[in-house]
C-alpha cells in the first residue's frame, strides 16, 4: 500500500500547473470520538489533513466531526453549501440517515469516497476504503487455533449487530473449525468497554471454566479484562481483541501473557481514503473502485510497527 500511495502522490505532484491555478475543496466528515476506535482516526485524520495542505497547495480540506448521524448530515449540507466541495470522504455514524446528503453530493458531480461504513444504496461513491471484516475474523480464528492446539473453551463477544459483525464472526467461526475449540457463549458487547465488562461478568457467572476470550475489538477487550480482573479468576489464559489500540499494542509489546497478540483494524484507514482522494482530485492516476486493507495479525516481533505513542487510541 506505502509503495502505491507513494508512487499516485509523486504523480500528484507533478500534475500541470493547471491543477495549481484552481484551488479545489475536500470534505471530510467523519464521526466524533466517542470511543477509542473514532478517537484514533480523528488523529489520523487531523495528521493527514495537516500533511497534505503542505503537499498540495492546490487543495483546501474542511474536516468536520459529528456526535451524531443529524450533526453530521448537517455537516456535509454546510459544506455544500459554504464551501463549494468538490469532493467528500465520509465515514457515515449511520448508513441510512447519511445515505440522501451524500448521494445529492454525488449527484452535484463531487466525488465521493465512502469509508468503513458502506451506504444504503450501492454505487454512489467513487471510492470505498475499508478494512477486511472477513479477514479480521479469520486471522483472529487461525491465531487461535495456532495458541490452543489441544482445543479448549472460549466465550466471544460480537460487536453491533451489523453486517460487519456477521463477516467478522463468520471469519472466526470458519479458521477455528475443526480445531477442537468449543464456543460456549457468545453475546454482543456492543464494542463498548461498559457493555462488555457486563457480558463477561455473566460469562464469569454462568461459566466455572473459560480458557480463553475473543474480544474481537481492543475496547471490548478492555472490559473484558476488568471483569475477569474484578471476578478473581485465574482460568481465563488470554483475551484477543483487535483494532490495534495504542494500549494493546504495548502490552503485546511488553509480552504481557493475558494480551499475547492482537489483530489489526487500523483506524488510519481514514487516512488511506483522504490521501488518495486528493491523488484522485488533482491527477490523472485511476484510484476509484474498492480498496481493502487487510488484517494484519499483531505479536511481540513486529508490535513496535503499529505503536504509535502520540495517537490518543
Amino acid at each position: 500500500m506505502k509503495n502505491i500511495l507513494a508512487g499516485a502522490t509523486a504523480i500528484a505532484l507533478g500534475a500541470s500547473a493547471a491543477y495549481a491555478q484552481d484551488t479545489k475543496v475536500i470534505g471530510v466528515s467523519i464521526p466524533a470520538a466517542t470511543h477509542g476506535w473514532a478517537g484514533g482516526m480523528n488523529y489520523h485524520a487531523q495528521e493527514t489533513v495537516e500533511r497534505l495542505e503542505e503537499v498540495y497547495p492546490q487543495l483546501d480540506f474542511v474536516l468536520a466531526t459529528a456526535s451524531d448521524a443529524g450533526k453530521q448530515v448537517n455537516d456535509i449540507e454546510d459544506m455544500v453549501a459554504t464551501r463549494n466541495i468538490s469532493a467528500l470522504v465520509v465515514l457515515p455514524f449511520e448508513s441510512d440517515p447519511l445515505t440522501p446528503p451524500v448521494q445529492a453530493v454525488a449527484d452535484s458531480g463531487a466525488w465521493v469516497t465512502v469509508v468503513d461504513r458502506g451506504l444504503s444504496v450501492e454505487g454512489i461513491e467513487d471510492l470505498y476504503v475499508a478494512g477486511d471484516n472477513e479477514g479480521f475474523g479469520r486471522v483472529s480464528g487461525e491465531y487461535m487455533a495456532s495458541k490452543m492446539p489441544d482445543g479448549g473453551k472460549i466465550v466471544v463477544l460480537r460487536g453491533i449487530p451489523t453486517t460487519i459483525d456477521n463477516m467478522r464472526v463468520e471469519g472466526f467461526e470458519g479458521a477455528i473449525e475443526g480445531s477442537g475449540i468449543e464456543i460456549i457463549g457468545m453475546e454482543h458487547g456492543n464494542w463498548n468497554r461498559d457493555d462488555s465488562f457486563n457480558v463477561m461478568q455473566d460469562f464469569l457467572s454462568k461459566y466455572d471454566q473459560i480458557d480463553a476470550v475473543w474480544a474481537s475489538d481492543d475496547d471490548m477487550a478492555v472490559g473484558v479484562l476488568a471483569a475477569i480482573d474484578a471476578a478473581g479468576r485465574d482460568d481465563v489464559q488470554f483475551v484477543l481483541g483487535g483494532a490495534g489500540m495504542k494500549e494493546m499494542v504495548k502490552r503485546v509489546m511488553d509480552g504481557d501473557s493475558m494480551i499475547p497478540a492482537d489483530v489489526t483494524y487500523p483506524p488510519s484507514m481514514i487516512a488511506t481514503a483522504i490521501e488518495m482522494t486528493a491523488v484522485g482530485l488533482t491527477s490523472n492516476a485511476p484510484v476509484a473502485g474498492t480498496f481493502t486493507i487487510g488484517s494484519v495479525l499483531i505479536t511481540p516481533e513486529n508490535a513496535e510497527q503499529f505503536y504509535y505513542p502520540d495517537s490518543p487510541f
